[in-house]
This record gives C-alpha cells, sequence and structure tokens, in this order.
C-alpha cells in the first residue's frame, strides 16, 4: 500500500485529502507544521509527501531542504503561492512537481501518481548498464550517480530526466518527448520544468555548468546527452 503524507494547516484541505486518499486505499499520515512533518517523515517513511508551503512554524522550503537531506521521497508542492519565483525556488529545493490552489482534486491525484510511479525502480533488462563520461559516472541498474568518489544526490524527478537522456546517448530529445516521459501523458508545452531541471543536472554533474559538455540545448527543440 503507498503511504501518503500530507501535511498542510487548513483542517478542510487535509480532510479533503485524506477522505479522497483513503478511498483509493492509500495509506495516510497528516501533520499540520513543518516540524511535526519532518518527524512524521522519519517515523512514517511515506512513499509521496503532499506539501504546503505556508506553513505555521517554518517555510515549506524548509521542510523540503529537511527531508531532501535524508530521502528522495518524491514531494508534490500544493500551495495558493502562484509566482515563477516561488515555484522555481521550490523546485531547486528539491520539490518533484507543483500545484496551485484551490486545485482540482483527479488532477492532484494524476500527478501524486506519476510522481510515485518516477521513483519506482525498474526492472532489469539488457540496455542497463554503466554509462562512463569524463566527469561522472551513471549506474543505471543501481539508479546511482557517481562523480570525484562520491555518490551524487538526485531527486527521483532529476534522475528520472537523467536515465531518458541517458538511454538516447546522441540523439535529441524533443521537449514534449521528455516532459511526457518524465512528468506524464498531460505534459507537453511546461518547457520551463526543463530548463529548471536541466540546470540542476548540469550544477551537480558539468565541470563547468555554464559551458556543458554532456547536457546540450537544441534550441526550441529539445536536448541531447553526449559523453
Amino acid at each position: 500500500m503507498t503511504r501518503v503524507l500530507v501535511v498542510d494547516d487548513e483542517p478542510q484541505i487535509v480532510r479533503a485529502l485524506v477522505i479522497n486518499l483513503k478511498a483509493r486505499k492509500y495509506e495516510v499520515e497528516a501533520a499540520a507544521d513543518g516540524a511535526g512533518a519532518l518527524q512524521l517523515a522519519a517515523a512514517f517513511h511515506p512513499d509521496v509527501v503532499v506539501l504546503d508551503l505556508g506553513l505555521p512554524d517554518m517555510d515549506g522550503v524548509e521542510v523540503i531542504k529537511g527531508l531532501r537531506g535524508w530521502t528522495r521521497v518524491p514531494i508534490l508542492v500544493l500551495s495558493a503561492r502562484h509566482s515563477s519565483d516561488e515555484k522555481v525556488e521550490a523546485l531547486d529545493a528539491g520539490a518533484d512537481d507543483y500545484v496551485t490552489k484551490p486545485f482540482g482534486m483527479d488532477e492532484l491525484l494524476a500527478r501524486l501518481r506519476a510522481a510515485v510511479r518516477r521513483a519506482e525502480p525498474t526492472g532489469g533488462g539488457e540496455d542497463e548498464g554503466i554509462v562512463d563520461t569524463d566527469d561522472f559516472t551513471v549506474d543505471l541498474a543501481a539508479k546511482k550517480v557517481n562523480r570525484d568518489g562520491r555518490d551524487v544526490r538526485l531527486t527521483p524527478t532529476e534522475w528520472h530526466l537523467l536515465e531518458v537522456l541517458v538511454r538516447n546517448t546522441g540523439r535529441l530529445v524533443s521537449q514534449k518527448q521528455l516532459l511526457q516521459e518524465v512528468w506524464g501523458p498531460s505534459y507537453g508545452t511546461e518547457t520551463n520544468y526543463l530548463r529548471v531541471y536541466m540546470a540542476q543536472l548540469r550544477r551537480k554533474l558539468e565541470s563547468d555548468p555554464s559551458h556543458p559538455r554532456h547536457f546540450i540545448t537544441e534550441p526550441g527543440m529539445g536536448y541531447r546527452f553526449e559523453r
């Protein structure tokens, strides 16, 4: 059973989410503030976190950073903050998706399912193996990236984006294909998501992120991975 941690200080939203999630056979726990969320996450080990940013004791971005210190659990932000800067800040901190309030329950549940699906390990296949570059090594089977002898911590979304590109080494992957493979079939025009996450991958993996050698942008078309 998939475990969901809901973090929100609005009782009516928590109630609606708990009812809808339990009706779909999810196991649900809820926290009303950031400190409670971090404690509950450590004890409950959720498969996905639904997080409001406007919490009474700390900003939700701090909760994201606290979680990312020890777990790659998918984090779905649910917030009334609409500005692009605030969305990018949450995504940069390690969130995997962002839904603005008021929200449609069907859309939220679809995004939650997609976040869980992206985080699930895939079965072994013929194409799985080790991909080496001059700067880092990607282990597709173990879902790990090593740079300078140390594992690089990637969020589930960062990993999934990297995986799609690496499996298409040398080939242009269109923006639409990347969006649909990583975020789901209902996506196709949210190119700002790609810009944010490509910047994060370059920052973590490229020796010179401002002049990338491995994650190449083909303007207006998509991205290409080169060893």
